[in-house]
């Protein structure tokens, strides 16, 4: 037995089939009636072979042996060709949706005037209708049913919930004569156009699943994943678990990845569907959300399509579903019905929670979080970047980064692209530095911080500040504690002896206008990460519970925003807990507590500053890994900031006298920097110069507003 060597020649043969199929309902027409000689003309020449006397009637035995005959060899040539790795596309679509030989039939009796047009000629004549060129389930049951109790039995298989039009691979159009929407025998069927391509060899995906799905059939393996080690054998295993099952007992499989942007959802879904040689089809829930007006016919169209491409299904962002939108929520039982009936093995991917309890009820359901990765997997990750974008870059810098960003495998490579990109622009393209690499990887942190907090581009170095030489040492230990941390609690082993309070927590104390925003801002400059000052009159709220909501929601951005958040005036919200006299009191301890709660939480660096030290509760006190107190200013700390706020540029006349500056104007860095300010604004209006005389003016302007009494030397040019 010879097997199909193409897809064509199966389909030749089975249109052989539907033309003995055809020639036997017309014998049994022409037995039973007399039909008109112009239609029995076109018939016998579409039917009878060249050379065949016209209107000569074959015998209805002969015929139906032939069709037995045919029907073996077509059989048995399909089955031979399988055994030689041949897939035919009719035969692997009736096997992948489980249909029955009628059903198999149904679809070629409807496909054929797709691929000839006689069909459609000789379906017009059959049904005495020069319109109806397409078959109506009328003459399916002629065509395929031997007598009127058989057409009665599978009148059934053409209702909507049977497999040829649940899986739209038929549709039942419009019939002219009934008018549109019409039911019953004379509704013409068609062929989805789809399900048309696909059986004349065409596997392109499905045109109206464009913009929102795509088929990934990428090499990858569980090895090229950037996920925890023991995460990845715990969900790899898991799934081998439940696949290895005899076929029969084995339930549809939905497995929900939830973590934050880059963190491998993807590429762990395809390196596991990869293990059974799949290919993986990618569904974008927010785009189909968007997009579509029928998100349950485009969903149902992504199941058939990753049964047609034998593939595992992968939605993402299906968090976008999660909202109280009415539309929005119902995509998730429609998703529910196609993971449990078109598909082998799911994966949803989003950031949030999964809120559904038993959503997916008729499947094995599990979540697994994806955290951000550990050091050695965001080295590897940056490693692999910067050979992949940056091949010319040292390798060495994904330590740096690192131990310095916790960022998502997919937020580093992001992170590589844009500093190639960023050094790429301009006439003269520059050579990629580490702070081109440490400038893309704080571009590509998340950017929802700046709704909730002010971003504060960190300009000050540590030339900028005068302070004390010990408390310049603490605020390097500061930046050593960042740096090493990576060392100390992931190779040292801290990360595992500690369940809580494993962020830096810092406190500046010291009076107004000492440098404690400006330690921030070196802070954050030194370690190359940007600096969020948190407004306190957009946290603060007088209903219960909307204070926590939100700096639930800094802390939570702030987690992936590699950020320094500074909480100026913080005793505003770090203040003592009271004596409970009223509700008022009970729901201020509870901020109090709640604050106490996210700060053991949370992993990065938070510096508060408070001009009253004593009003911050003990508590949050405790919990200060680094507490700097910010001195007044002595007469040799003054002259010398009085000089540092003068920038080189600015010209100054020989008179100016910083050291009497600092023994006559007795206040603090801030307010000097005011008063320079104010004695650069009346040089360059009336004398281009900075001189004594437009410093005293500066600082009577600026005594006068914080309401200080003014003594200031009116004879002091007189005297110098």
């Amino acid at each position: 037995m010879t097997f199909y060597l193409t897809n064509e020649e199966h389909l030749a043969d089975t249109l052989r089939w539907l033309d003995l199929v055809l020639k036997l309902r017309v014998m049994q027409v022409r037995q039973r009636k007399l039909t008109d000689q112009g239609a029995n003309g076109l018939i016998d020449s579409l039917l009878n072979p060249p050379g065949a006397p016209v209107g000569e009637p074959p015998d209805i035995a002969a015929i139906r042996q032939q069709l037995d005959t045919l029907r073996v060899e077509i059989d048995a040539r399909v089955a031979e060709s399988a055994r030689h790795g041949l897939s035919l596309a009719l035969p692997r679509l009736a096997r992948i949706f489980a249909l029955s030989a009628f059903e198999t039939n149904t679809l070629t009796i409807c496909l054929a005037p797709e691929l000839d047009r006689r069909y459609g000629a000789l379906y017009a004549d059959l049904q005495d209708d020069i319109a109806r060129t397409q078959a109506t389930i009328e003459l399916v049951l002629q065509l395929l049913c031997d007598s009127e109790p058989s057409r009665w039995c599978s009148r059934a298989l053409f209702s909507d919930d049977t497999t040829l039009f649940r899986e739209q691979l038929l549709h039942k159009t419009d019939d002219r004569h009934s008018g549109p929407n019409a039911g019953g025998l004379a509704q013409p069927l068609r062929v989805d156009d789809r399900i048309l391509y696909y059986i004349l060899g065409d596997n392109a995906l499905d045109a109206r699943l464009q913009g929102v799905a795509t088929l990934v059939n990428a090499p990858l393996t569980l090895d090229d994943v950037f996920v925890e080690p023991k995460l990845k054998t715990d969900i790899s295993g898991f799934v081998r678990a439940h696949l290895s099952k005899p076929s029969p007992s084995m339930a549809p499989m939905v497995l929900y990845f939830q973590g934050p942007y880059g963190a491998g959802h993807q590429d762990l879904a395809l390196a596991l569907s990869g293990q059974w040689q799949r290919p993986l089809l990618c569904v974008d829930m927010e785009r189909l959300l968007t997009q579509a007006t029928d998100a349950a016919q485009l969903l149902r169209l992504a199941g058939r399509e990753s049964r047609l491409q034998d593939a595992a299904l992968f939605v993402d962002h299906v968090d976008a579903a999660f909202q109280e939108d009415e539309k929005r929520k119902a995509a998730i039982g429609h998703l529910a019905d196609v993971a449990t009936e078109d598909c082998w093995l799911t994966f949803l991917a989003g950031e949030q929670r999964w809120p559904f309890q038993g959503a997916f009820g008729r499947t094995v359901f599990q979540a697994f979080a994806l955290p951000l990765p550990g050091l050695t997997v965001r080295r590897a990750a940056c490693e692999r970047a910067l050979r992949e974008v940056a091949p010319d870059a040292d390798i060495t810098w994904a330590e740096q980064v690192a131990s310095r960003f916790r960022l998502t495998p997919g937020q580093i490579y992001d992170a590589v692209a844009w500093a190639v990109n960023h050094c790429a622009l301009g006439d003269a393209p520059s050579e990629m530095t580490i702070e081109d690499l440490f400038a893309g990887c704080r571009h590509t942190s998340n950017r929802k911080l700046a709704e909730l907090a002010r971003h504060v581009s960190p300009r000050c170095t540590w030339q900028d500040i005068v302070l004390p030489e010990d408390k310049l040492d603490q605020l390097r230990d500061i930046c050593s504690h960042v740096k090493q941390r990576h060392r100390v609690f992931d190779v040292w082993g801290f990360d595992r002896a500690l369940s809580s309070g494993k962020g830096l927590s810092v406190l500046f104390a010291g009076p107004s206008g000492t440098g404690k925003t400006m330690a921030a801002e070196i802070v954050a400059h030194a370690l190359q990460v940007d600096l969020y000052k948190i407004d306190l009159s957009g946290i603060i709220s007088k209903y219960i519970g909307e204070t926590e909501q939100n700096l639930a929601r800094i802390f939570q951005e702030a987690e992936s925003s590699n950020a320094v958040l500074f909480f100026d005036e913080a005793d505003a919200v770090f203040g003592k807990r009271t004596r409970i006299a009223d509700a008022h009191d009970r729901y201020a301890n509870i901020e109090t507590s709640y604050l106490l709660q996210k700060l053991d939480e949370y992993e990065g660096i938070v510096i508060l500053a408070t001009n009253l030290r004593e009003n911050m509760d003990d508590a949050f006190l405790r919990r200060m890994r680094f507490i700097v107190e910010f001195p007044f200013p002595d007469a040799a700390g003054r002259a010398e900031i009085w000089q540092r706020h003068f920038p080189p540029e600015t010209p100054v006349m020989p008179d100016l006298d910083y050291a009497w500056c600092a023994q006559q104007f007795q206040v603090s860095g801030g307010h000097i920097r005011n008063i320079v300010l104010h004695a650069a604004f009346y040089a360059a209006d009336n004398g281009g110069r900075v001189g004594m005389e437009h410093v005293i003016n500066g600082a009577r302007r600026e005594f006068e507003k914080i309401g200080k009494l003014w003594s200031g030397p009116h004879t002091a040019l007189a005297k110098m």
